[in-house]
This record gives C-alpha cells, structure tokens and sequence, in this order.
C-alpha cells in the first residue's frame, strides 16, 4: 500500500497500551490539506472524544500555509473525524469503560489521496509500567549489541 505516515504521535505509544486501532477520514479545508501534504502537522497532546453521533478530534496542530493567506483557518481548530455510525456506536460502548481513551496514531494519505487519521483506543499507563517498559527495551538493545558483537 502507499500509506506513508505524514505524522506520527510517539508519545502515545509511551503513554498508552494499545488495544485496537481504527481508520478514520478527517474533515478538512483545502489550504490544510496542503499543510498535510508538506508535512506540518503535529499530534502531540491530541486526543479524540465522541459527540452526540459524531467524533471530534482535538488539539492538532495543522500549521498555515503560508501561500493560502485568507484562506488560513485557526491551527489548532476542533475538526470532525469521518467514521461509520456502527464504528462510532462500537466505540461509544467501549469507550463507556473505565480509563479507555481515544488517541490519534499517525495521520497519513491514503492510496486515493484522502487525509486519514489512525486512531487507537487506549488504556492509560501507569508509571511503573513506563519503567518496565523502559527496562525490556533495555535488555532487549543489550542482547541484540552481544550477539551482534559475537558475530564479528
């Protein structure tokens, strides 16, 4: 497929255990579409909520394009994420559950040239599990370095 990631959100992978992902189109203007398209586009501290029937998502930062001058809208405006109505209401029950949460992944374009946002539902961590973590990414640098060492 051709679906390179535009942008991706690290900070989720690190504070989020990851239960399951979802594909959703995104509501855009078209000097936006052009700020994705040169990559400017930031989704750290962004999170997505459900609303009524309808998903919103929050505090992405879409810079201006800079040649659109009028055209320009607000960077960190609320825009609406494009989901099937049995997607929202699976999500809706899920999200219904105590210390789940909705993040965006990674935006990216698609094969047919449409702006999609991967969404994750995720349970929080706690700061031990950070630690833990931190640890078996550790081990893991360690081992791969011996046996890479070994081979030589």
């Amino acid at each position: 497929m051709n679906e390179n990631a535009i942008a991706t959100n690290k900070q989720a992978f690190r504070d989020y255990d990851i239960l399951q992902r979802f594909e959703a189109g995104l509501e855009l203007k078209g000097s936006e579409v052009k700020s994705i398209r040169a990559g400017k586009v930031n989704l750290k501290d962004s999170f997505a909520r459900i609303e009524g029937a309808q998903v919103f998502l929050y505090n992405t930062h879409i810079s201006p394009y800079e040649q659109a001058s009028y055209l320009n809208v607000e960077p960190t405006r609320v825009r609406k994420l494009l989901l099937h109505k049995s997607e929202i209401k699976k999500l809706d029950m899920q999200l219904a559950q105590k210390g789940l949460t909705l993040v965006p992944l990674r935006v990216y374009f698609n094969a047919k040239g449409f702006a999609k946002v991967e969404l994750a539902l995720g349970k929080g961590k706690k700061s031990w599990d950070r630690r833990e973590d931190i640890k078996r990414a550790e081990v893991d640098r360690k081992i791969r370095q011996t046996l890479k060492n070994r081979r030589k």
